[in-house]
């Protein structure tokens, strides 16, 4: 190795801190969350990405506009497509986010949004960053909130998962040493571990949780994850009806399948990567990703979004009609509780369960043996009728 690759690497490394500590800098300045109460109108933007995901938003999009009728004659309510973040375009772009996309994204106040695909190395795709990745960031979505609740199994679990920082922060800015040495970064901040273990203990104050579990792996990862962990410590000082605990994310992922442990979970909160590994196995006791929403919160926006990916194997079949709009439905009653509408929220929640749970008059298969998107949402809108 000779000292030029030494000092490209060096030079690219200053790049990434001068980049992070403008972004602490900025982190000092934030205001407080907006408050939809006091809007004249509620611009929810529906994105529908790409693969099946404009087949399955369009169906959540119907469900929320026949719950929101009311409030969209009186133009409380306003709904505003934004086509254009599709694999293609951003590869022939190479962006994560058009820009003509991205300013329509920031008009609006809360935004559905379908899976879009995340190129892969060898997938004939130019390296662009994850769209998720990127509007979390260029909107500020530090907080990311999966719920998963199954009666049944004792189950009524909140993650809080840290969206802005962590493994995922620098994804696409790894550095190739030489063809025997890559490294990759992780970035954590004090205020974005504040204001992400604020969320979590508020929340469970909010909802009378009574335990809030931090998940790391600071006996490995010492410096961030440790930082992670004695801020954790630090803001459960001001919740002291609240009892405040820490899992190693390895032995997290056994205890999720221990029966007779994983009734006493509650509230857990966690770094970007670790919360994405647990939630994916959390949802599976609910029926899979595919059922399962989940919530990306800031203080000026908020994105919710089905936890699935693109599956463009099925669009590629033909099949994308079939896919199971389950998931980003689930996320449009997230949606509506976040922005004040907790009665309808409850109202779909329900639907839910009944038509994918307890009734299951018509079932989604993902092939012409099942039900249509188009289908299952007429099924939800039915049944909420009838509640």
């Amino acid at each position: 190795m000779n000292n030029l690759e030494i000092e490209k690497a060096k030079e690219k490394f200053g790049t990434l801190i001068e980049n992070q500590l403008k972004r602490v800098e900025n982190l000092k300045l934030q205001g407080d969350f907006i408050k939809y109460e006091e809007l004249d109108t509620i611009i929810i933007g529906v994105c529908g990405g790409d693969g099946i995901g404009p087949a399955i938003t369009s169906q959540a999009q119907r469900v929320l506009e026949y719950l929101l009728d009311d409030e969209i004659k009186s133009g409380k309510i306003q709904f505003k497509v934004i086509n254009g973040l599709t694999i293609e375009r951003r590869a022939k772009e190479s962006c994560a986010i058009p820009k003509d996309v991205l300013s329509q994204l920031k008009e609006c106040h809360v935004i559905l949004k379908g899976p879009t695909t995340t190129p892969k190395k060898g997938d004939g795709y130019p390296n662009v960053e994850s769209a998720n990745v990127a509007m979390r960031k260029e909107l500020d979505l530090f907080a990311n909130v999966r719920p998963v609740h199954i009666k049944e199994q004792g189950i009524d679990w909140t993650f809080f998962r840290e969206n802005t920082e962590g493994a995922y922060a620098a994804g696409k800015e790894g550095i190739e040493i030489t063809e025997d040495l890559g490294v990759d970064f992780t970035f954590v901040t004090t205020g974005g571990c504040e204001r992400i273990i604020e969320a979590a203990f508020q929340y469970a104050r909010a909802n009378n949780k009574t335990r809030v579990t931090a998940v790391t792996k600071a006996n490995v990862i010492k410096l961030t994850d440790g930082k992670f962990l004695d801020v954790f410590y630090k803001i459960s000082e001001k919740y002291p009806e609240i009892t405040a605990d820490d899992w190693f994310i390895d032995i997290m992922t056994a205890k999720l399948i221990d029966e007779k442990r994983r009734r006493e979970f509650q509230v857990m909160v966690l770094p970007n990567l670790y919360g994405d590994i647990l939630t994916d196995e959390a949802a599976e006791f609910q029926g899979g990703v595919g059922t399962a929403g989940s919530a990306n919160i800031g203080k000026r926006y908020a994105m919710f979004e089905a936890i699935h990916g693109s599956a463009p194997r099925m669009v590629e079949e033909g099949r994308e009609k079939y896919a199971d709009p389950s998931s980003v439905i689930r996320a449009g009653a997230m949606l509506l509780a976040h922005i004040g509408y907790t009665e309808k929220a409850n109202r779909l929640y329900k639907a839910l369960d009944i038509c994918t749970v307890c009734e299951k008059k018509i079932t989604i298969t993902g092939r012409d043996t099942g039900a249509t998107s188009s289908e299952f949402a007429d099924y939800i809108m039915k049944t909420i009728t009838e509640i």
